[in-house]
């Protein structure tokens, strides 16, 4: 039976892109195969895996089809999390795709790969807040 694994991320520093990220979402990186190209992050509440990192040698791209939305409830969340993930290293996006008024802002990790941090309050659907299960 075929099931969704987990996002893949492509990286040109992948001991400074296990930092980012674990800091930036809590998650902790496994041994389980672990290489000097890959690595797993796991959810530090030990539910499973959560994203893959993969040492790449192609650019990021400035406009991605595939990237991750990482949600907050609020728009001081959202604000107080796009300070936060700046201060661990993502680089705000000068982002020319914008909406009049975006439920999201776009940055960047330090390789350059494009992510949205979304306020769910402001969201099209009305205020939808995270599953709790």
């Amino acid at each position: 039976m075929l099931r969704l694994g987990i996002p893949v991320i492509g990286v040109t520093d992948l001991p400074r892109a296990v930092g980012f990220w674990t800091e930036a979402l809590d998650l902790v990186a496994a041994e389980e195969w672990q290489s000097e190209t890959w690595r797993t992050l796991n959810h530090a509440d030990g539910s499973g895996r959560a994203l893959g990192l993969l040492l790449s040698e192609s650019p990021a791209e400035p406009h991605p089809r595939v990237h991750l939305d990482l949600f907050t409830e609020t728009a001081e969340e959202q604000q107080a999390e796009v300070r936060r993930l700046i201060g661990l290293g993502a680089q705000a996006v000068d982002w020319d795709l914008y909406p009049p008024e975006p439920d999201f802002v776009v940055l960047a990790d330090p390789d350059g790969n494009i992510f949205c941090v979304v306020d769910l309050s402001h969201a099209p659907s009305g205020g939808s807040s995270l599953p709790t299960s």
